[in-house]
């Protein structure tokens, strides 16, 4: 486990070729379990194409995992903008916000 004194190196700061990040258990939790549902509606979908279920039905299900990945992303930007990239700013590395808007520039095609 990381501690807190030693998130400021690990969190986000370009200092290593792969940048990591420690998250809190609380968020760490409700990302996996996001992440297992979705893992689940995918696997259900693949049975329902293997079922030869209707199209509409199959549609509306990947509707729903859009949304999911959707509410993901904004969980995980959120926390990002909070705890990355406005740690990187107050060390003075103003750089993190060309990447934010790189990243939101990706996420809005």
């Amino acid at each position: 486990m990381i501690h807190e004194h030693d998130q400021q190196k690990n969190c986000c700061n370009g200092d290593c070729a792969l940048k990591r990040k420690h998250r809190e258990d609380k968020e760490f939790k409700d990302l996996i379990h996001r992440l297992n549902r979705i893992e689940g509606q995918v696997r259900g979908i693949r049975a329902m194409v293997e079922e030869e279920r209707y199209c509409v039905d199959i549609i509306t299900q990947v509707s729903a995992i859009s949304s999911a990945l959707n509410a993901f992303n904004k969980a995980l930007l959120a926390q990002h903008i909070k705890t990355c990239v406005a740690d990187n700013i107050r060390n003075g590395n103003d750089d993190v916000v060309d990447e934010l808007c790189e990243t939101l520039k990706k996420l809005m095609k």
